[in-house]
């Protein structure tokens, strides 16, 4: 079955669509759009694998966002208070004046840690957010000591 073709309009900064030109040429993409497609695809998969953590897992959130967005490290605050019973421990460094760089780890229910994944991913001025979760059998003993 084929599929009829589209045609959109994307604004870009040039450093990003910079970065991404070097990656379709290193890659050896035919196109733009064929590489756009691919990033797609792979966007809908990997929102679809969020969609289905279910029971009990572990993993991680990294996160690297712009401190000087105003008001957003005080939301990332509040939102991590908030789902608080699901943070095990986390690092926080600061590779250059303006990125802050996190990696924070998880323990709890599939849900609610995807929920807590969805709202850091919107936010304004978070430049890369990324979930990596494994199901972990839920004992009595903690699963992770750190």
């Amino acid at each position: 079955m084929e599929t009829e073709l589209m045609r959109i309009g994307v604004s870009l900064p040039d450093t990003l669509l910079g970065k991404f030109d070097e990656i379709i040429e290193k890659r050896g993409y035919s196109s733009r759009s064929e590489a756009i497609r691919d990033s797609i695809r792979s966007y809908i998969s990997y929102n679809e694998w969020m969609g289905n953590i279910k029971g009990h897992h572990v993993g991680t959130i990294v996160i690297i966002y712009d401190h000087t967005q105003r008001g957003l490290s005080n939301v990332l605050t509040d939102i991590q208070h908030h789902y608080s019973h699901l943070i095990r421990s986390s690092i926080h460094i600061y590779p250059d004046r303006e990125d802050c760089f996190e990696i924070v780890v998880l323990e709890g229910e599939g849900k609610e840690i995807t929920e807590l994944a969805e709202a850091i991913m919107a936010l304004k001025g978070v430049k890369l957010s990324k979930l990596i979760t494994t199901e972990s059998n839920e004992t009595d003993e903690p699963s992770i000591v750190i």
